[in-house]
């Protein structure tokens, strides 16, 4: 049995776990979803209704970006993503998805849908998303390539796909001292060739009636 991937193209979680499933090598069936019209198998597998969900070969359901990311570099890590589990750098990239998922995520959703949230005022969002999140991103890449180093790491994938939905809204509101160190670690992905591939379109999969 193949495992199957519930996705929807432009969620930064689903982006995220199609990016360590392709690096994984890991084949599936793809199924393309309408969030406003969520497929019943979906929701039987993982009743929160979010994606990424992955059904594995083996009838392992994992709803978790992360999980599936550990999941798939567990199974193949050639070019080592992943940190060891002792190391000051697993510690520092479990610091990291946490403030990504966790408080940065809220504040990128407030940033890019205001008109739900009109009595917050945008700067002060903009402010705090520099001060927990930008501003000690550009510090660590000021001295190093990527986010745990001058080496590509499962950190560096798991980041990318939220700074990349912010940068989108306007980045001319940004304003941030070297934002172009951002940038330029930003591009790396999204001009590269896995980026293109997880990006690819598939049509909306529809279940059997």
């Amino acid at each position: 049995m193949q495992g199957i991937l519930y996705s929807f193209r432009r969620c930064p979680y689903a982006m995220r776990a199609r990016c360590a499933l392709l690096y994984s090598g890991i084949e599936y069936e793809h199924r393309e979803i309408e969030l406003k019209n969520k497929p019943r198998s979906m929701l039987n597998l993982s009743p929160k209704g979010t994606v990424p969900v992955l059904l594995t070969e083996k009838n392992e359901v994992i709803d978790q970006s992360i999980e599936i990311m550990y999941w798939a570099l567990a199974q193949n890590d050639p070019d080592h993503w992943l940190p060891g589990v002792h190391s000051q750098n697993w510690q520092m990239m479990q610091h990291w998805i946490e403030i990504n998922d966790g408080r940065f995520k809220q504040l990128l959703d407030i940033y890019k849908y205001p008109q739900r949230h009109p009595l917050l005022n945008q700067q002060q969002v903009i402010d705090e998303a520099h001060q927990i999140y930008f501003n000690p991103l550009i510090t660590l890449l000021e001295g190093q390539r990527f986010l745990l180093g001058d080496r590509l790491s499962m950190l560096d994938i798991a980041l990318f796909p939220f700074v990349r939905q912010w940068l989108a809204v306007d980045s001319k509101k940004i304003h941030l001292n070297n934002q172009n160190r951002i940038e330029e670690w930003l591009n790396f992905f999204v001009l590269s060739d896995l980026f293109h591939k997880v990006m690819a379109k598939y049509p909306l999969w529809r279940e059997a009636e």
